[in-house]
This record gives C-alpha cells, sequence and structure tokens, in this order.
C-alpha cells in the first residue's frame, strides 16, 4: 500500500497528534495517515534529521494546515521527552494523541546475557514508554480528553527465542497499556495498542531485500505475505479516532494470523 493511497476520511481533523520514532517504517506511515486524516503532527527522531525533514516535507504537502514539526530527542531521556511535549502542546495548546511508537531490539542468547543491551530494550521500548505517557496523561487528564495507542508486537504474547528483552518489553507494555486503560478511563482517555506481525520496514531489512529469507518469513503467515507499514498505521488510525470512541484496553494484532497457533492450521491432534 504506496503512500499515495491514502484515506481522507478526515476522522482525526483538528488534532493535534506527537508520534514517536517516526522517520522511517510504522512511525512514518502512522504520521502520514493521521496527517492524512487531518492531524497536525509532532514527530521524533534520533539521529535522522534529514529523514524528518522528508517526512515533514510530505506531511506539509498531505495537510499544510498542521503546524506539523520534529523533535530530535531519545525516548530514554526523561527531561529531553519532557520539552518535547511541553513544545508539542505549545503549538497549539493542545495535544489530543500519543503515539509511543518508538523501539529497538537486539538478538542476544539467553544463557549470554548482556546486562547493558537489555538494560537498552527496556529503557527505550518500556520506560520511555511509561514516561511519556505519564507526561502526556496529566495534559490529557486537565482536558478531559485524549487517546494512546502504543505501537507493541505479535511478540507481546507469541515468544520470540534469542530476543528476551524485547519480548518482556512488549509483553508489559500489554500490560501498561490494559492497566492505564483502567485507571483514566473515567478521564475521557482511552489506551490502547496494535501489535504488528512481520512487517516490511527497515528494521526488518535482514529479511525484506533477500527473497529467499522473505519467503521463509512469509510461509508461516497465515495470509501469506509481509504487511506494510502503512497496513499498520490503519488501524492506529481507527484506535486514534471517534471510530473507536468506546474501545479501550485492547490490543489490536495485525498480524496477518501469525498470532493464531499457526501449527494449528492442519489438525495434527486427534
Amino acid at each position: 500500500m504506496p503512500d499515495q493511497a491514502i484515506h481522507h476520511s478526515h476522522r482525526l481533523g483538528g488534532q493535534r497528534a506527537l508520534i514517536t520514532g517516526a522517520t522511517t517504517g510504522i512511525g512514518r506511515a502512522i504520521a502520514i495517515r493521521f496527517a492524512a486524516e487531518g492531524a497536525g503532527i509532532t514527530l521524533t527522531h534520533l539521529n535522522d534529521a534529514a529523514g524528518a525533514e522528508a517526512v515533514l516535507a510530505t506531511l506539509r504537502a498531505i495537510n499544510p494546515d498542521g503546524a506539523h514539526s520534529a523533535e530530535a530527542a531519545d525516548v530514554a531521556d526523561a527531561a529531553a521527552m519532557d520539552g518535547v511535549v511541553d513544545r508539542a502542546i505549545g503549538l497549539t495548546g493542545r495535544l489530543d494523541v500519543l503515539v509511543n511508537n518508538a523501539g529497538i531490539q537486539y538478538e542476544q542468547p539467553s544463557d549470554q546475557f548482556d546486562a547493558v543491551r537489555f538494560a537498552r530494550v527496556i529503557a527505550v521500548d518500556l520506560v520511555a514508554v511509561a514516561q511519556v505517557s505519564s507526561r502526556v496523561l496529566a495534559h490529557m487528564a486537565g482536558c478531559g480528553h485524549g487517546a494512546i495507542v502504543n505501537i507493541s508486537s505479535v511478540h507481546e504474547t507469541v515468544p520470540k527465542p534469542g530476543f528476551l528483552a524485547y519480548s518482556a518489553s512488549k509483553g508489559a507494555v500489554g500490560a501498561m497499556t490494559r492497566t492505564l486503560a483502567l485507571e483514566f478511563a473515567g478521564r475521557g482517555i482511552r489506551v490502547n495498542a496494535v501489535a504488528p506481525g512481520a512487517t516490511i520496514t527497515p528494521m526488518n531489512a535482514s529479511w525484506t531485500g533477500d527473497a529467499e529469507r522473505r519467503h521463509a518469513v512469509e510461509t508461516h503467515i497465515p495470509m501469506g505475505r509481509a504487511a506494510e507499514a502503512a497496513e499498520i498505521a490503519a488501524a492506529a488510525a481507527f484506535l486514534a479516532s471517534p471510530d473507536a470512541s468506546y474501545v479501550t484496553g485492547q490490543t489490536l494484532y495485525v498480524c496477518g494470523g501469525l498470532s493464531l497457533h499457526t501449527e494449528f492450521a492442519r489438525n495434527w491432534t486427534t
């Protein structure tokens, strides 16, 4: 689904969204989809100023009235992200949607524990989600409305051997999503998550650009193909929009069926 295949429903018309890690992959696709639906975007990036400018140019072409902006920040730096949130709110006086998208992963055999790498994944993929959400929730609670969408992973529930920190962080993001949803439901704030499966993004370049490896990945997906980033963005837009006004505390799996215990596609138990 290319960038030009954009839906102009304007479900997010006039809203402001903060999207972390939005210069490539799923984050970029979410920013583009949200702008197409009428939102103004503040995006964050880490050492990708050129990528940020390219995304901003696209957003301004799609939605010239959106007051889009970009911020260079490590999401794991709480003080830096406090400043990002303050400036995002300061642009128009409001922040309606937060998308916690930024994430990293490292492969490491679990019997060769690397404390530094483990801590970094947890800091970016989990602690930062909690810290930024807390800061944004304080603003949303004062306004009496808002939506948070956490980008989790199919590995929130499906094990990923060799990626202990990543799996642990995504499982915890699911629990955090449910906890915050319950805590803030009475204050007009909805908190949900999107759990992508195998998706064509730069993070997955090790197999997306190799026909043989990509085929090997896609044979495990019941729908027979990897997702386009725009398909994940569509789910995030739904959860952020009024169409999901009665949805909170849920993880929406956008995984082509990967979460369906694929080994049971053919009955081998009887």
